[in-house]
């Protein structure tokens, strides 16, 4: 087993600990006045907590109008259901910390994702919040890497869609003899075909603006989430990858968009 192989696994074991990605209150949804409404998120939370590891996805609402909240919880298609479990129970934890006064909230984490909120947003399709991570370094390539990108992206969209997929795409192509290429997208189950394929085209849409010619970028939305590395960061773990994760430069930056 390669030294490499050991830091990566090791890295992937640690991931649903580190903190979030990111989170989004919105802060016109104040429920301070509303002991129900907080307590109907309280016992959202402890369902989607308790539920979402046995099948990876859970949407399901709590109490009853004027105070009924409704909520989203889905882990990563290609991770356990105890990094599933674990990465749900820390999401559920750090949203009410973060989000102690909002109705309308979310957080994302590199296994997992979590929402909630007193509007119905289940089954909609929502671009309107986005996060992004770029890698700072550029590819030497860009004209051959670009063209790569786009057909390895190509493929797992196709993929995604298909309903037996679950929203899910993953993939790898070979740059080089030593370099591979990983991708990743996934939509929010309950996202209809159309509505995934539009989601994933937007995200893959903003690589130009925001991670143009970059080793590494992540898109993340409340519908969907892209990802595309030149090391292996999603299950099974490549263990014959020829780049040097030294080489790599794994310091993101974060654009926020409302």
């Amino acid at each position: 087993m390669s030294l490499l192989y050991i830091l990566l696994l090791s890295l992937f074991l640690s991931s649903f600990r580190a903190d979030p990605l990111g989170n989004f209150c919105d802060e016109n949804t104040n429920i301070n006045t509303s002991s129900q409404t907080s307590a109907n998120i309280d016992l959202l939370l402890a369902e989607l907590v308790s539920k979402t590891s046995s099948t990876g996805y859970v949407a399901t609402s709590s109490g009853r109008e004027p105070d009924e909240v409704y909520g989203l919880a889905q882990c990563r298609g290609d991770v356990s259901s105890k990094d599933c479990s674990s990465c749900i129970q820390d999401a559920a934890k750090q949203i009410r910390q973060r989000c102690p006064s909002q109705s309308d909230a979310r957080i994302w984490y590199d296994y997992c994702f979590l929402r909630y909120s007193k509007e119905n947003f289940v089954g909609e399709l929502d671009t309107s919040f986005g996060i992004f991570y770029f890698n700072v370094a550029n590819v030497t390539d860009p004209q051959s890497f670009n063209k790569e990108l786009g057909a390895l992206m190509d493929k797992i969209r196709s993929e995604a869609v298909m309903p037996k997929q679950e929203g899910l795409g993953k993939g790898k192509t070979k740059l080089s003899p030593f370099v591979n290429l990983y991708a990743l997208v996934q939509c929010t189950r309950d996202l209809s075909q159309i509505d995934c394929a539009q989601c994933l085209a937007i995200a893959v849409g903003n690589f130009p603006n925001f991670c143009d010619n970059k080793k590494g970028c992540r898109v993340l939305y409340s519908s969907c989430y892209v990802r595309y590395e030149l090391y292996p960061f999603f299950f099974p773990i490549d263990s014959n990858n020829g780049t040097s994760f030294g080489k790599t430069v794994v310091i993101f930056h974060r654009f926020l968009i409302s």
